[in-house]
């Protein structure tokens, strides 16, 4: 295992104490208060705590080198942590919903709001920080189960964010309803972020190309290295996980020897793996005498 892999594995286990650690937070708010807002806070650091375990099991089956029945590696088992993860996370905002109308027949003002709210804003601003930590991490290192943890943890942070606001208007105007009024509120944006998740991994799990900014810098490493070559074309990519898989027709002269198109293809191979690391390639090397149109390599 890679110097990577071990990184993105040790931050996902961290994610699991983290994730104890801030749910124990919330419920001792809520316990102090009595507040269905903050109940609805702690249930989904519940949810926080499950997709850790998940993420931390993914990224280590992921990390697997390729073998006999997976010749492409394991990357995609991130991407059904993240799904999981999605799913989990509608799952959380329903039960906040099913705590929030039983809360609207009888609401009442929360107990001892100073304290359960300190505590609830220290649990906040330790998922804040954890949350910057996983999503920069989840993009240097393509892990899209870092990445879906992350943005999980910044829903929980908004949720933390609305859940004090919530409170502190019903304490000021003396309207206890606004309390499981605001958990409403904040198990809809709870479902919003869980589709964004769900979608991303769906997406993933479906062969998505890269983006087009990392494409055109995958054709000009091409162009730059490709000297010897004619042309290059039919240029495709996937991305699984940390994984981008690479392929391309190059196009020689009919005249060219094997030895030297092999060594254009080496050379290739190795500028794409410099320039973005993790990649992958599948180099098909065609005669010109059946050149296609395509990206012309600059010589």
């Amino acid at each position: 295992m890679d110097e990577a892999n071990k990184y993105v594995r040790r931050l996902a286990f961290w994610g699991i104490p983290l994730s104890l650690a801030v749910m124990g937070l919330k419920m001792l708010a809520w316990s102090v208060t009595g507040s269905v807002a903050l109940l609805s806070d702690g249930l989904e650091s519940f949810v926080n705590v499950a997709a850790a375990l998940l993420a931390w099991m993914a990224v280590g089956y992921a990390a697997k080198p390729a073998d006999d029945d997976h010749p492409f590696g394991h990357h995609k088992a991130e991407y059904f942590s993240a799904v999981a993860e999605g799913v989990l996370i509608v799952v959380a905002a329903l039960l906040i919903v099913q705590e929030a109308v039983g809360a609207l027949a009888a609401p009442a003002l929360p107990e001892t709001p100073v304290l359960g709210f300190a505590i609830n804003a220290a649990a906040g601003v330790i998922n804040t920080i954890w949350a910057v930590v996983l999503i920069r991490a989840g993009r240097t290192h393509r892990s899209p189960a870092l990445a879906a943890d992350g943005q999980h943890i910044v829903s929980d942070v908004v949720t933390s964010a609305g859940v004090l606001v919530g409170l502190v208007l019903a304490l000021v105007t003396g309207y206890a309803i606004l309390d499981p009024v605001m958990a409403i509120i904040v198990a809809v944006n709870i479902l919003f972020q869980g589709w964004k998740v769900i979608s991303y991994s769906v997406s993933g799990l479906m062969d998505h190309a890269v983006p087009a900014e990392e494409e055109n810098a995958i054709k000009a490493t091409i162009a730059a290295h490709a000297q010897g070559a004619l042309n290059v074309h039919y240029l495709r990519s996937r991305q699984a996980g940390r994984a981008t898989f690479i392929a391309f027709d190059l196009v020689v002269p009919a005249s060219m020897s094997v030895g030297e198109a092999h060594g254009i293809c080496d050379r290739l191979e190795e500028a794409i793996q410099a320039a973005h690391p993790g990649a992958q390639c599948i180099i098909h090397v065609e005669p010109d005498s059946e050149r296609a149109h395509g990206v012309r390599v600059k010589m």
